[in-house]
């Protein structure tokens, strides 16, 4: 997207649309239809573009999408990141049974969006959460998920 020269339209436009499309879907915003959109635009881009760059641009999207589907149609349908990678549609809980109540990822939560207090399970306020992961990142149990 940025290394597009501007001097055809179906690259400039195309390739930045194409990721506008691609993030609103990461992001939960997808629509049915986002997808033979996505794959329609490519086509033409590949088609009407003057340089090698804007006829290759669209492939690795369009490879993702033929191997990826389902994870897309997951990303739009249910709102769900199958691999976990996804910021804003991953949930973070701790297991109870796993938390020892250190107060580790209570001390790096950025949101403090995680209560309990010493040697009792902590707690994470799924509505204040900002999916950061620092939480998993520090907990040396375990006892923080995400799904």
């Amino acid at each position: 997207m940025e290394e597009s020269c501007g001097k055809c339209t179906p690259c400039r436009e195309g390739v930045r649309h194409l990721y506008d499309i691609l993030t609103d879907i990461s992001g939960g915003r997808g629509r049915e239809g986002d997808v033979e959109l996505l794959e329609s635009m490519s086509r033409a881009i590949m088609d009407g573009s003057i340089c090698g760059l804007g006829q290759t641009a669209p492939v690795p999207l369009l490879s993702t999408i033929r191997y990826f589907r389902d994870e897309f149609d997951a990303h739009i349908r249910d709102k769900k990141c199958p691999a976990g990678v996804c910021k804003e549609l991953v949930t973070y809980w701790i297991v109870e049974e796993k938390c020892p109540g250190c107060s580790l990822c209570l001390r790096v939560c950025p949101t403090d969006s995680i209560i309990g207090s010493k040697k009792v399970a902590h707690k994470i306020l799924t509505e204040n959460c900002i999916h950061c992961g620092a939480c998993e990142d520090v907990c040396k149990f375990g006892a923080v998920v995400h799904g």
